[in-house]
């Protein structure tokens, strides 16, 4: 059995650049990879090769293009796409209708400039962010074929990633939404996001949840018996508020009105033709050509 472990042990194999200047391999990468596996004291094969020894694993590769192609396309739907309610529900539910407006719209304007958008090449990027998407759900849906993860039939990172973007584009975006109708295209993808999401999150949730409510403590009346019900609560007199207080109160109704009135006037500057003000030009908001 012994035997039968060590052999398992030495069947690693560090492929690296050949010997130079006394030392096992001069590339740099490969050489900490080298000490680090010493460090670990595990048994290992050295093998040499000149052309490209530090391939990069096809789970990074998928890793990039998950995090790229399919991170700027949910992106895009929710900042840029027709429908952004769904962008407004997720990120500003708590603020204000012209406080999260104004949120909203600044953080368009940094997607698009993040993704390259003007006004002069908007469709062609749209075209071209769906169709990296489109390959991206090919080659997933290639990749996962009938098993239960990516690689390796066990979860790893490229899992969560993937099964977020999947959650969010299944739930959270319209039904007009193009991206979650190239993903409903792909049968598997869709089946693996069900599938893990009752396995990892619904059930979680739901253990959690009855954890949380049998944790609760009893309530105060089973614990003090039944009540007298001809006792009555006494009332607490009420409290003079200080002068202090009624000046905070005045003040802090006096910020938020200037604060909705500067919002009202930064949507109306915002609304106005270009050609009556330039704000693009001279305040830095418009697209980069």
């Amino acid at each position: 059995m012994e035997e039968e472990v060590n052999n398992e042990r030495e069947a690693y194999t560090l492929v690296v650049r050949k010997p130079c200047y006394g030392l096992p391999t001069a590339c740099p990468s490969c050489l900490s990879l080298y000490i680090y596996l010493k460090f670990a004291q595990l048994p290992f094969l050295l093998d040499f090769n000149s052309t490209y020894p530090d391939s990069v694993p096809e789970w990074i590769s998928t890793k990039a293009m998950v995090c790229s192609w399919l991170g700027d396309a949910i992106m895009y739907e929710l900042w840029v796409g027709s429908d952004r309610s769904s962008a407004e529900k997720i990120y500003y539910p708590d603020l204000p209708w012209p406080i999260g407006k104004v949120l909203f719209l600044k953080q368009a304007h940094t997607v698009k400039q993040r993704l390259g958008i003007t006004k002069d090449n908007a469709e062609q990027m749209e075209e071209e962010i769906y169709k990296r998407a489109n390959i991206a759900y090919g080659a997933l849906s290639t990749r996962l074929g009938e098993q239960s993860f990516l690689f390796e039939n066990r979860p790893s990172s490229v899992d969560a990633i993937f099964l977020a973007h999947a959650l969010l584009t299944l739930q959270a975006l319209p039904e007009s939404s193009v991206l979650r109708t190239k993903l409903l295209e792909h049968g598997n993808l869709v089946k693996y996001a069900e599938k893990l999401k009752m396995e990892f999150i619904e059930a979680g949730s739901s253990s959690s949840s009855a954890s949380y409510f049998q944790s609760d403590p009893p309530s105060s009346a089973s614990r003090r018996g039944p009540s007298n019900s001809s006792s009555k609560p006494k009332s607490k007199p009420k409290r003079q508020k200080t002068k202090e207080e009624k000046t905070f109160r005045k003040r802090a109704k006096y910020f938020v009105v200037t604060q909705i009135v500067a919002v009202l006037l930064f949507l109306t500057f915002m609304n106005r033709p270009d050609d009556e003000v330039e704000l693009e030009d001279d305040e830095g908001y418009g697209y980069d050509d």
